[in-house]
């Protein structure tokens, strides 16, 4: 060995350097990055089974990752691996609820199939954190094998590829901040110093430094390796490392870290002006119902004849609460009261296993469904779990929606009689309306009537809460209670009031139904004579005139609509616990400065009936009017938003339900289908495409120098090593098939010897490729894999293939590019 080749460092002593080093870098790499990628999770699940989920499974991917590096495996074979693994401990590690039977772990075989597919859509629908709930662990699975897999079979690698371990690592990282919840982490006092967005800012500045340093490391180890075979192959001295060396090293550190500083102390407080956008914003997490019929505007149905003795829900337990909740309504719109779209109110999100229902008194129930087919949800309190019962369980699960701020459900399923299941919760003590007092600052979207306004102004004595309960027990005197506009039809309800004598009234609940009820009020307590008995209706309408009121005197409310459990005078109940159509309700809930809901009953008194008689015998107003003798039912004009006429489209409407749940079906196992094969379709056609360019290229030169192009990708397709920048007739020495060389003399002759190539030489010419082609791939699976193999479109023109893993220079005798 001479003195230069002293100086450079033996062949194999520097392989072995440059293997090590590449293998014990790309791996502190990943190993910084998943620790990294497991900290943004953590606020997704916080659960010891993601920490399972981590550990399990980047060392079965890093176990993988070796033993695909040390076959030497292509793509497809590292994805059958995956694809395998995933398979087996899928189940016990992201369906974990799954393991009991045999017919649990089937189950937990198609959860775990769906949760692969449609898992990361379920995972921004369900409120955080998600622990263990049904199947939401396999989107972490699947990162953190198959990203760990991945990452270290890019950083093993020789070629420029390897840098694309970096967006692959960043992509771990990216799942728990792109995934995760809304708001950023409490700022950090350190002293005079504030750090907003602690978490995030460390999370997103140690990635990129680790980033940073790895391209760094591996930049400067490609570089000192070509110098190293440089100097092995000239027997020139390398120099050695000099201040100057040091010097940039230094200044590279310097800038990296004055970088780091800025990201640190710019972008967080940068981003405090901003709203923090992820994809539980963008998918939206909650079922939007402000195009689902209120059912408030479908509140006279309950008490017709035919189904205000059905059983709509019971409720059994040994701590039950004393309202049932099933909607709540927060948005008027002048014409419907419904439940907002607008802000977190409005929406819906999936609720996990288990959620902190805050504090208060503990409360259970038992609810089974009778005859309810909407999709609101009966609920008791603040809750804290539901779980379903029987057959329909996970259908049941799937379809379960709350909203916190509303506390309220609904059931996207659909129900049936029979459905059972079990809440749990918690109910803070009622407070006491006349002690609230308002916070103000009511922003409604509608305007209240002036005679509304009139009406309190007159009766209005102080502010606060106590003011409102007592225009609330005026107006409940001053009304009187009717479910319907003529006494033909429809009198079951009446059976139920004692000594109840019918006065008409209309339905709806519009800014001019409210207007009417309150000049009657206006207009009765102006006379001399008669009761002060004037506006007529029924929870609709009296439910909607309360909130508007609390809101004059500076009270958020809200209309809930549900079931009492406990029996009032004067109030609709349940019995037993069994809630037929005509035991529900609604009532107002308004929030005092101290920020807890409180109810307020509103439907009107039924015992006084109006002075109908002083009304009819009093002189018209204008001496031409006639008034009619009876009352006839007059057709309002349809509002802008006709919730009623919807309700009767959809009742006359023919039950479609089972085509859209065998398309539902059709449609996800299209889909399952097209993700499995639809890549390799694209790579064929792709490959198809591109042959057929080549061969029909205008000239039959480019014709033949297409063809060798073919043969040399269909050589790459095969497994075959890539020539790179060799000769054609030295790459048909490696490839070293039966017409090779043939092909080879015959493609330098026509780009360079000699003119006048006809188009029947290009023909025969790619006739021998198509059967150098078919030849390299014997047998089905050959074929399939050289089908859909990436390797021609990733064959850029550079050689590296017949340099082996360690670094050691190719055979003598083979000429390379300088």
């Amino acid at each position: 060995m001479t003195a230069a080749q002293h100086a450079a460092g033996s062949p194999s002593s520097a392989g072995t350097v440059e293997w090590r080093g590449r293998y014990v870098a790309g791996t502190a790499y990943v190993i910084v990055m998943i620790l990294l990628a497991a900290i943004a999770a953590w606020p997704i699940y916080r659960d010891p089974a993601f920490v399972m989920v981590v550990g399990a499974g980047s060392l079965l991917g890093a176990a993988l990752a070796v033993l695909i590096a040390r076959r030497g495996w292509s793509g497809w074979a590292t994805a059958g691996l995956l694809a395998l693994t995933l398979l087996i401990v899928g189940v016990p590690l992201g369906v974990p609820g799954r393991t009991g039977s045999a017919g649990e772990l089937l189950r937990g075989l198609g959860e775990l199939v769906a949760g692969v597919v449609v898992g990361w859509k379920d995972l921004v629908t369900v409120a955080l954190p998600v622990g263990t709930y049904r199947n939401l662990l396999v989107p972490a699975l699947v990162v953190f094998l198959c990203g760990t897999c991945i990452a270290l079979q890019l950083t093993w690698q020789q070629r420029r590829s390897a840098y694309a371990a970096v967006p692959v690592t960043l992509a771990m990282t990216g799942f728990g901040l792109v995934f995760g919840r809304t708001s950023v982490s409490a700022p950090l006092d350190l002293g005079p110093l504030t750090i907003s967005a602690p978490a995030e800012t460390a999370v997103g500045v140690a990635a990129l430094l680790a980033s940073v340093l790895w391209l760094s490391w591996r930049g400067r180890h490609e570089r000192q390796d070509a110098l190293q075979r440089a100097a092995h192959a000239s027997g020139v001295r390398r120099r050695r490392r000099s201040r100057a060396d040091a010097r940039r090293a230094a200044l590279g550190v310097g800038m990296v870290a004055v970088a780091a500083l800025g990201v640190a102390a710019v972008v967080p407080a940068a981003a405090l002006s901003a709203d923090r956008h992820v994809l539980r914003d963008a998918v939206g997490p909650e079922v939007e119902l402000s195009e689902a019929l209120s059912p408030l505007a479908a509140y006279r149905t309950l008490f017709t004849d035919d189904v205000i003795d059905d059983v709509a829900f019971t409720v059994s337990g040994a701590t039950l609460p004393d309202r049932v909740r099933l909607a709540t309504l927060d948005t008027y719109d002048g014409a419907v009261f419904r439940t907002g779209s607008a802000g977190a109110g409005g929406r819906f999100a999936r609720v996990p296993a288990m959620r902190d229902a805050g504090a208060g008194e503990a409360v259970g129930a038992v609810v089974q469904i009778g005859a309810l087919t909407d999709i609101w949800m009966p609920t008791i309190g603040a809750l804290a779990s539901a779980r379903f019962d029987d057959s329909r369980a996970a259908t049941l699960a799937d379809g379960f929606y709350y909203s916190a701020e509303l506390g309220a459900a609904v059931q996207t399923a659909g129900w049936r009689a029979g459905d059972r299941y079990r809440l749990s919760g918690s109910e803070v003590p009622a407070a006491t309306l006349a002690e609230a007092t308002a916070p103000g600052g009511v922003a409604s979207r509608v305007e209240a009537p002036t005679s509304l306004r009139r009406w309190v102004d007159e009766h209005a004595v102080g502010t606060g809460g106590a003011t409102l309960a007592s225009l609330v027990d005026l107006l409940r005197a001053r009304g009187y209670l009717s479910h319907a506009l003529t006494e033909d039809a429809d009198t079951a309800w009446m059976e139920r009031l004692d000594g109840y004598r019918f006065v008409p009234s209309t339905s709806g609940h519009s800014l001019g139904r409210i207007d009417d009820m309150f000049d009657a009020l206006l207009e009765r307590e102006n006379e001399a004579t008669g009761g002060l008995v004037a506006a007529i209706g029924d929870d609709e309408q009296f439910s909607v005139a309360v909130a508007l009121i609390a809101q004059e005197l500076g009270f958020p409310a809200r209309i809930v609509y549900g079931a009492r459990l406990t029996a009032e005078p004067g109030l609709p109940s349940c019995t037993d616990g069994v809630c037929r159509s005509g035991d529900l309700a609604a009532w107002v809930e308004v929030r005092s400065s101290a920020g807890q809901w409180i109810a307020v009953d509103v439907t009107p008194q039924h015992a006084q009936p109006p002075a109908l008689l002083v009304t009819e015998q009093r002189d018209p107003r204008v001496a031409t009017e006639v008034r009619p003798d009876v009352v006839e039912e007059v057709v309002p004009p349809r509002p802008a938003q006709d919730d009623t006429s919807r309700a009767d489209r959809d009742a006359d409407a023919l039950d479609l339900t089972w085509l859209w749940a065998a398309l539902r079906g059709v449609g996800v196992g299209a889909s399952i289908v097209a993700i499995v094969i639809g890549p390799s379709l694209l790579i064929v056609a792709a490959k198809a495409l591109r042959r057929r360019g080549r061969r029909r290229a205008d000239d039959p030169v480019a014709r033949i120098a297409g063809g060798w192009e073919e043969y040399v990708d269909a050589a790459a397709d095969a497994g075959r090593p890539a020539p790179g920048h060799l000769t054609r007739t030295e790459a048909a020495g490696i490839l070293a098939t039966p017409a090779g060389t043939v092909l080879a003399e015959a493609a330098d002759e026509a780009v360079f010897s000699r003119g006048g190539i006809t188009p029947a030489e290009a023909d025969e010419f790619w006739r021998i490729v198509e059967a150098e082609r078919h030849g390299m791939a014997t047998g089905f699976w050959r074929r399939w894999r050289a089908a859909v193999s990436l390797r021609s479109f990733a064959r850029l023109g550079g050689t590296r293939a017949h340099t082996t893993e360690r670094g050691s220079r190719r055979p003598s005798g083979r000429r390379t590019e300088p």
